[in-house]
C-alpha cells in the first residue's frame, strides 16, 4: 500500500501541518524525482530488484524525516524498509531535489535585508566546572606485583 494514498483526501492544509510543504510543491518535487529516476533507468537498463517504495513514497518519506525528526530506524519500520535504505532514500531524494535547483531556501543576505525584524536569541553555552570527587591514595586499591598470579 502507498502511503501517499492516505492524504488524498486531507485538505491542503493539513497534508502542510503533515509533510512541511503545499501539496503543491509536493507534486513539484514528485516529478523533479521521477525525472531523475527516468534518467537513471535509462542509464542502467541492466535489472534489478523493484524498490519497496515508489517515488512519491521515497520523497514523502524525506519530507516527513525532516519534519519529524525521528530516527531512520522507525522512519524505515513505518514504510517496511530498514535503516540503511531509509538512510539511502532520504540522502538520493535531498541530492536530487538540490540538483535541480528548484527547491532551496533564502539565503542568510535575503534574511537580513528583509523589512521584518529578526531576532536573535543567544544561549550561554561556556563551561562550568563540575564537582568530581577528589582522588586520594586510599580509594586506589594497591596491588604489589609479586601478590599478581
Amino acid at each position: 500500500m502507498r502511503k501517499v494514498d492516505k492524504f488524498e483526501n486531507t485538505n491542503d492544509e493539513n497534508f502542510k501541518r503533515v509533510v512541511g510543504v503545499k501539496r503543491a510543491t509536493f507534486e513539484v518535487m514528485v516529478i523533479e524525482y521521477k525525472k531523475s529516476e527516468e534518467k537513471r533507468k535509462e542509464k542502467h537498463k541492466i535489472g534489478g530488484r523493484k524498490p519497496k517504495l515508489c517515488e512519491e513514497d521515497r520523497v514523502l518519506f524525506m519530507l516527513e524525516y525532516y519534519r519529524e525528526y525521528r530516527t531512520l530506524y522507525h522512519m524505515g519500520l513505518d514504510y517496511g524498509i530498514s535503516e540503511g535504505q531509509a538512510s539511502k532514500v532520504v540522502r538520493d531524494v535531498e541530492s536530487v531535489l538540490i540538483k535541480s535547483g528548484k527547491f532551496s531556501l533564502p539565503s542568510k543576505r535575503v534574511l537580513y535585508e528583509a523589512d521584518s525584524p529578526i531576532e536573535f536569541v543567544l544561549i550561554d553555552a561556556t563551561e562550568s566546572p563540575i564537582q568530581r570527587p577528589k582522588k586520594s591514595k586510599g580509594d586506589t586499591i594497591q596491588g604489589r606485583r609479586s601478590n599478581i598470579p
